[in-house]
């Protein structure tokens, strides 16, 4: 029998396929633009100190996409085999566990690896600017490389471990964010409230972010054993959780009998989300009054609470800064940075929140029955704005409550900052309301909800940022080249104003070209959108699916 045969029936097949190219394409095409942002920003510093804001910039930003592409590209790939029940006939031929496992990776994480692999040319145009030396380039090479298996190995693990794909998903993030940013923060409380303030290396060579920090000329000179004892670790691990995950799989297909110790503490888990059984009655009994859809959608009465603890964890972020930096932590730029927290993760959370429901109704067939229902699109529509209402209007109005704090506490030294928050609080409510309506739409034709989330934040909110970066460094080239005549934008009395204008300018436009259209196509056509995925789409092997 040929060794992993999936593998290579995978490679063959994404050769083939237009979609390999494009992403490998989009992404070296995202990776010039930021780098010419940063350049353009930057064009004044010496060539050797450009080449390195250059080239950590870029770094940064590869380095988020090696965290956030691994896991969720195999968070659901073999907890959604078991639920569609076709993870047991691969079981009927020779294969093996480990054939599944990379299997799985091959199909699942080739764009995003390819991906990668555009990235590093555009990495190393820093080395021509000097600043940056070769070996700075390959050792961050080898950091990003590990941490997007790292990342790969622990959904993978999580997805073996899982059958429901929300479980999988929280699981997989969770895992991700104990082994990354767990280690080191709790080793720098350790290190604040003890007597010496030593850090302890145990919990931070674990995580990849340490390795990558010392990955650069100036650190590495010092630290470099501790540079390669923390890729060691990292890469262990990741092979580690693959032979896990290769061994689970095997055994974890199967409906097993449930246990006692399952049962006491699936019932426990049951009631503490939906509430106890004598409860759970009249609660369903008021939501099914107000809309049959809300109650859908609103069972799991914990969601709300998910994002007060978010909240909880952000204000403990808060009072371990200003313990540990007093008042320096009450400077404008924390103040700036908390705002831009709340803001980008209560927009993530409400894309991937409004996307789940209707998506994972459209593919379990829940939602052509809904249709065939007495339900109207417009209680439905209702239903599902109802549930968002009640999971996310109080901390929306909790975080606009906060930023106008920060508005009258910054307005009387930072006048341009002010109005940079008054901005960030009106884009809130414009973008949210964008994409519920485009996040809905993309849901009832998307393949998965990872694809209806992922799109939804393309268009409503990368777009913006990658046309915002091009326009203003094209002006800021415009007016260095111009040796300080005013080019529209450059006047130093007003840039920030103009900056500022252009941004919600942007977004606004963006979110009328988007928003408008998505909601009339909700309310016109929501049937034949619901439709419209399965007129197109063509029977699927019963073997590993291409994800492209």
């Amino acid at each position: 029998m040929i060794f992993l045969p999936i593998v290579g029936r995978e490679l063959r097949v994404a050769a083939r396929r237009r979609g390999t190219y494009v992403t490998r394409f989009v992404i070296a095409v995202g990776a010039l633009v930021l780098g010419g942002f940063i350049f353009l920003m930057e064009m004044d510093a010496r060539p050797q100190l450009l080449g390195q804001f250059l080239f950590r910039g870029l770094s940064v930003l590869a380095l988020l996409y090696c965290l956030a592409i691994g896991r969720r590209s195999t968070a659901d790939c073999l907890s959604e085999e078991k639920r569609e029940g076709t993870l047991g006939l691969l079981f009927l031929t020779d294969l093996r566990g480990y054939d599944i496992v990379f299997g799985k990776l091959a199909a699942t994480s080739l764009n995003g690896f390819y991906g990668l692999l555009a990235v590093f040319p555009v990495l190393a145009i820093p080395l021509l600017m000097g600043g940056v030396t070769n070996g700075e380039f390959w050792r961050m090479v080898l950091v990003l490389v590990n941490s997007f298996l790292f990342s790969l190995a622990i959904g993978i693990f999580v997805s073996a471990l899982s059958r429901d794909f929300r479980k999988a998903m929280g699981a997989n993030f969770l895992l991700l964010f104990l082994l990354t940013w767990g280690g080191p923060a709790c080793a720098g409380l350790i290190a604040f409230f003890s007597a010496t303030h030593t850090i302890v290396r145990g919990l931070v060579v674990v995580s990849p972010v340490y390795s990558f920090v010392f990955g650069f000329d100036v650190l590495y000179k010092v630290h470099a054993r501790d540079f390669w004892l923390s890729s060691a670790i990292s890469f262990g691990l990741t092979f580690l959780l693959v032979l896990l995950a290769a061994w689970i799989v095997p055994h974890s297909w199967q409906d097993q009998p449930g246990r006692a110790e399952k049962s006491r503490w699936r019932s426990f888990w049951q009631a503490w989300s939906f509430g106890r059984a004598a409860k759970r009655p009249a609660y369903r009994k008021k939501l099914l009054n107000i809309n049959a859809f809300y109650w859908l959608a609103a069972r799991a009465r914990l969601k709300p609470v998910h994002v007060w603890v978010f909240f909880a964890l952000l204000g403990c972020w808060w009072l371990g800064g200003w313990l540990a930096s007093q008042d320096y932590w009450l400077d404008d730029s924390v103040k700036f940075t908390t705002a831009v927290i709340l803001n980008i993760t209560l927009k993530s959370w409400i894309t991937v929140e409004t996307s789940q429901r209707l998506a994972e109704d459209q593919k379990s067939g829940a939602l052509e029955l809904l249709l065939s229902s007495p339900l109207t699109v417009r209680d439905i529509l209702r239903g599902q704005l109802l549930a968002l209402r009640r999971q996310f209007l109080a901390p929306m109005l909790a975080a606009i409550a906060l930023e106008l704090f920060f508005i009258r506490t910054v307005f009387q030294n930072n006048t341009p900052l002010a109005f940079f928050f008054a901005a960030g609080i009106f884009m809130l409510v414009a973008d949210v309301a964008t994409l519920i309506g485009v996040a809905m739409a993309a849901a009832l034709a998307a393949r998965s909800p990872n694809h209806a989330a992922t799109s939804t934040f393309v268009r409503v909110l990368i777009l913006p940022c990658v046309i915002f970066g091009i326009i203003a460094g094209m002006n800021s080239l415009g007016s260095s080249l111009a040796s300080g005549l005013s080019g529209g934008l450059a006047s130093d009395a007003d840039w920030e104003y103009g900056y500022l204008g252009l941004w919600c300018m942007i977004g606004i436009l963006t979110d009328l070209a988007f928003g408008i259209p998505a909601w009339q196509r909700l309310k016109n056509h929501f049937r034949s959108l619901a439709t419209e995925r399965f007129a197109s789409r063509n029977p699927s092997p019963l073997s590993v699916p291409s994800q492209s």
